[in-house]
């Protein structure tokens, strides 16, 4: 029997996952979001856990992305939306979590660090969502803002708008890293010894006020839904999974122009 595609362990106050797919880069399954979401609900009631872990396996990549089987066996905005709900659910837990990361972290990776508390990573980790270079999707609205939250306006629309990775220093430099590390596991202990030490009071009313804040402020704008299924249902979404699935490049300006062309 194959191991199991996410690993939780729960020891002294502390549960940590890791994401188990190290021959795919750790990209995340629906299977694997249904548990990590099961997860975040059953910590909402164990005020003996102080804090939540998360990592990749393999030392390559903390997570890159979902599988995109996942979103073609599915209704796109209707899976986009779950996973964000998801997302919801982690950013909510009562715990301090904590998004170790050791390579690649883009995709659906980064948007379930960008909802950590706070996120340390390997000098060799890079960090973004390349999806105007591969797929040609769009992401749900509060996700964007939660990327903009942690790494800054500028920042986020550079990575969105180009599809270029952002490194560690810089990643470190704008805030959305606490922390570079060669020796990631030690500093993450002594973290974790000092989030265990602090008041849990004091933690979990701060992470109280700071969430609210942020809701409110990432709330999702009433054309989003509208936005996604445009975006799924379009040609550049299309190519991009014909590409991806061909191990292609996609041609999106090739599309592009044939539908301005449709258009006159």
């Amino acid at each position: 029997m194959s191991d199991p595609e996410l690993l939780v362990t729960k020891a002294d106050g502390v549960v940590t996952v890791v994401f188990n797919r190290p021959q795919r880069h750790n990209a995340f399954t629906k299977a694997m979001y249904a548990d990590l979401r099961d997860l975040c609900d059953e910590l909402q009631a164990s005020p003996d856990v102080r804090a939540l872990v998360l990592r990749g396996a393999g030392g390559r990549a903390f997570a890159a992305g979902n599988e995109i089987s996942d979103f073609l066996e599915a209704d796109a905005v209707a899976y986009e939306e779950w996973i964000r709900e998801l997302l919801g659910k982690l950013f909510a837990v009562p715990q301090v979590t904590i998004a170790a990361i050791d390579g690649f972290c883009v995709g659906g990776g980064l948007a379930v660090a960008t909802h950590c508390d706070i996120r340390i990573a390997t000098p060799e980790s890079r960090f973004g969502y390349p999806i105007a270079k591969t797929l040609g999707n769009a992401l749900a609205a509060p996700v964007v803002h939660r990327c903009a939250a942690v790494f800054g306006e500028s920042l986020t629309r550079k990575m969105l708008l180009t599809g270029r990775l952002v490194d560690a220093d810089r990643a470190y430099s704008v805030g959305a890293l606490t922390e570079i590390t060669e020796d990631l596991n030690g500093t993450l202990d002594e973290l974790v010894d000092e989030v265990l030490a602090a008041s849990a009071t004091t933690q979990r009313a701060t992470k109280r006020q700071l969430n609210a804040r942020a809701v409110e402020q990432e709330r999702a704008p009433d054309f989003d839904d509208d936005l996604l299924r445009e975006v799924y249902t379009g040609a550049d979404f299309n190519e991009g999974v014909r590409a991806f699935l061909a191990k292609e490049k996609p041609s999106f300006a090739t599309h592009a122009q044939a539908d301005a062309a449709d258009e006159e």
